[in-house]
């Protein structure tokens, strides 16, 4: 049983997790730029440092939650998240500002999302669905928090300022972390009986596997590109640096408001489903975006539908392992297949900053949609394969 209180201080620290981590580039990129004369690659270059990082470490961390639980490894990712703050709030040289990106990239991988979904299938197992959706309501909000909070602070104090200002808020989720169950609970057993996982002879396993990684894979290089470069994005496009900063938040919006209505009537839906569903809207919007700088309206649809997309297909990548293999395994299992989509989206801010560099930011749009494209078809054969194997045993 998933205790209310854990889901709410799980969501919360999800919140904070993500607005002063990932989302920090987005938000502090061009200060830094401005302020140092670095060139956009090697700024962004850092926080593709950090996803590389969290790639490594993937499926050791996934391994450590399985033994341990989510209390400690999670809380050791708030320290760490503190700590790689201040480093980057004192970095003065590319090799310290990438030493704390790597930091942070660790911090991440005990933090976020994925995290927090392997602690809650090792609590709850088979019955983690709901909370996993819930904890990303809150999270989902993470841009459109802190990046106005991040632009008043830096207005304020500097960038490196308001980064030193984000570590003293890691630190507040140590205590959201510590709401966690500490130990073996017995999720394990409750979660491998529960569950009626995807198999059928020994293909559709690995077929759904494969299906899996490359979804995850692909959403996270959109992910980690449009979180890098959305703002910047709209702003070349020809809106107002202040408006296309605003505009940018209403991503967080629409990622809470799908995931909102997930929760509330997505019950009857299954995971593979919901993933197609989802992937369907982020063609659409990466399409509309081409028009972003000349009718608002087409700008807001982008923002607003990339927002709901991900957010649905971040949901997915949390539940989808829950019926596709063993929940007994979760950390173990997802860690080692979410490995390809960390690595993939550590390339991610530095391709697009050279793609924007190079052809604009018209060229980074048609790069999203041909991606959201292949994402859309991988969902389609996804849910082909859970429609022939209903009845198979666990991945193993």
């Amino acid at each position: 049983m998933i205790r209310r209180r854990t889901v709410l201080c799980l969501g919360l620290a999800q919140l904070v997790s993500w607005g002063t981590t990932y989302y920090l580039i987005g938000g502090f990129g061009p200060r830094i730029i401005a302020e140092t004369g670095w060139s956009q690659t090697l700024v962004h270059g850092g926080f593709s440092a950090a996803l590389l990082g969290m790639g490594l470490s993937s499926a050791w961390i996934g391994r450590l939650i399985d033994r341990h639980g989510g209390r400690a490894v999670m809380t050791a990712g708030s320290l760490l998240s503190a700590l790689g703050c201040i480093g980057l709030a004192l970095a003065r040289d590319p090799v310290s500002y990438y030493a704390a990106w790597l930091v942070l990239g660790v911090a991440m991988r005990c933090t976020l999302y994925d995290a927090a979904f392997a602690a809650l299938a090792r609590i709850g197992g088979a019955e983690a669905r709901r909370p996993m959706a819930q904890i990303t309501l809150l999270g989902g909000l993470a841009s459109t928090a802190f990046w106005p909070i991040g632009e008043s602070l830096a207005g304020a104090f500097g960038w490196r300022g308001a980064v030193l200002a984000y570590a003293g808020f890691a630190l507040l989720t140590i205590p959201l972390h510590l709401t966690l169950p500490a130990g073996h609970d017995g999720g394990r057993e409750r979660s491998t009986a529960a569950a009626a996982p995807l198999a059928g002879g020994r293909r559709q396993p690995w077929i759904a596997g494969a299906l899996y990684a490359l979804i995850v894979t692909l959403t996270n290089i959109l992910n980690a590109g449009m979180s890098a470069h959305m703002i910047g994005i709209l702003a070349g496009l020809g809106l107002a640096a202040p408006v296309a900063v605003w505009i940018a938040t209403l991503r967080g919006i629409g990622q809470s408001g799908a995931r909102l209505a997930e929760v509330m009537f997505g019950g009857g839906l299954s995971p593979p489903a919901l993933t197609l569903a989802a992937a369907a809207l982020l063609p659409v919007c990466f399409v509309a975006g081409l028009w972003g700088g000349q009718v608002p309206t087409a700008a807001i649809a982008f923002a607003f539908l990339y927002g709901a997309g991900n957010g649905l297909l971040t949901i997915t990548r949390g539940t989808l392992p829950l019926v596709l293999f063993d929940p007994g395994r979760y950390g173990a299992i997802a860690g080692r297949l979410l490995v390809p989509g960390f690595l993939g989206s550590a390339a991610a801010p530095v391709v697009y900053a050279a793609v924007i560099e190079r052809w604009g930011e018209a060229a980074a749009l048609w790069l999203s949609a041909a991606l959201a494209a292949v994402t859309l078809a991988a969902a389609a054969a996804l849910c082909a394969t859970a429609r022939a194997a209903p009845d198979s045993a666990a991945l193993r």
